[in-house]
């Protein structure tokens, strides 16, 4: 069981609203934060077909409770296998603080609804995840229909 806010939300709402994601393309990495709503502000990356969004989910810490390394590591592998069976176009993530104190191996892909995304959230024992659109950063309760939608600005990073 997820642990639900009064308000409807994961109880770790604030902290997904305010996390940032590192996602590595080809040529460079890119931090997405956060920003007041109706801010885009730097790099977005250009999609083919249909794809509107791109999704960022993580299967670490299932349900919210640390989990070992190793199950954090069987885990991802999991959802990368799952990933690449759906054949959907793939970027390696990682989502965490801004601080870098705590951070989760996620991945970016593109070609899911927010629906299906959602679903895939929760089949990985998540609260929420993350969908990045070119006017804006949302994060999807996977339990429920709960949505924070703010702006977003994407910075370069030192290559890792």
């Amino acid at each position: 069981m997820h642990a639900i806010g009064a308000s409807g939300t994961p109880r770790n709402w604030e902290l997904y609203r305010t996390a940032v994601v590192d996602v590595r393309f080809k040529d460079r990495t890119v931090r997405v934060e956060p920003r007041p709503r109706g801010t885009a502000e730097g790099f977005f990356p250009v999609l083919h077909g249909d794809a509107a969004a791109i999704h960022v989910i993580t299967a670490w810490n299932p349900r919210g409770r640390t989990a070992s390394s190793d199950a954090n590591t069987r885990a991802h592998h999991v959802l990368l296998d799952e990933v690449r069976h759906l054949g959907l176009t793939w970027w390696p993530a990682v989502g965490g603080d801004v601080s870098g104190t705590h951070q989760e191996a996620s991945v970016a892909v593109t070609g899911l609804s927010d629906a299906v995304a959602r679903a895939l959230g929760r089949r990985f024992g998540q609260d929420a995840v993350f969908a990045w659109t070119p006017d804006a950063w949302r994060v999807l309760a996977c339990e429920n229909g709960a949505v924070a939608v703010s702006g977003w600005a994407a910075s370069m990073r030192a290559p890792a």
